[in-house]
Parts: structure tokens; sequence; C-alpha cells
């Protein structure tokens, strides 16, 4: 079970243009575990099982950043690879933020997200 706290971050509604390619798309990129809720609706889970959300249609995607958020990696070079192999687009690179090890990208459903790696512990 998820922890319950005052001020976390809990649930996310991502827009999306086709449900099902997004839900493939971060199942197979992240490892977000994907499941149909009881009213129907796919749904998901990140890898922590801390942040939960759906895919919802009719909304514009966050298409530029305003509202940015950033999904962690463990290796932000694979992820960008994968994130392309699934159907996204690499916006950012790696390597404009630096020091910091980040990369956005633009999903299946035309949102632009982050990719952040922690940097090598010295």
């Amino acid at each position: 079970m998820p922890t319950s706290q005052n001020g976390k971050i809990c649930y996310l509604e991502l827009p999306a243009t086709d449900i099902a390619w997004s839900a493939e798309f971060y199942q197979a990129v992240f490892g977000w575990s994907v499941h149909t809720r009881g009213d129907g609706a796919l749904a998901f889970d990140d890898t922590t099982g801390e942040v939960s959300g759906t895919w919802v249609l009719g909304r514009p995607p966050m298409a530029t950043p305003g509202l940015l958020f950033y999904v962690m990696v463990d290796d932000a070079e694979q992820a960008v690879l994968a994130v392309q192999v699934h159907g996204g687009e690499i916006v950012q690179p790696i390597g404009m933020d630096a020091p910091e090890i980040t990369a956005r990208f633009r999903d299946p459903g035309g949102n632009v997200i982050g990719l952040y790696q922690e940097p090598p512990q010295a």
C-alpha cells in the first residue's frame, strides 16, 4: 500500500490521444504496472507503488513545459533509447541541464516529460 501522508503527490491524470498506446509506452519504457480499474478505465502504478494515475482523453497535452515532472531512471541513455524505440520523441537531449543528468521527451499523447538520473556517487 502506498504511504498516505499530507502533501504527498499521489495521483496523475495524463492526457492521451490513444490510451492503450500510452499504457503500452509507459509499461515498456518505465515498467509501470498497468491495470483495469473497476470502472473499466486503464490505470497505472509507478515502479515504487507510491504514485498512481490514469490516462484521459479530451484534454490538451502538456506540449510545452509549464508544469514539468520527471521520471527517475537508472540509466538516462538507456531510457532515451527506450523512449525512441517505443514511439516517443526526445525533445531535449541529455546534457542540456548539466551537471544534472536529464533529458525530456514527448510521449505518445504529446506530453513533454523529463527523465532524471541521479549522478554517480563520488
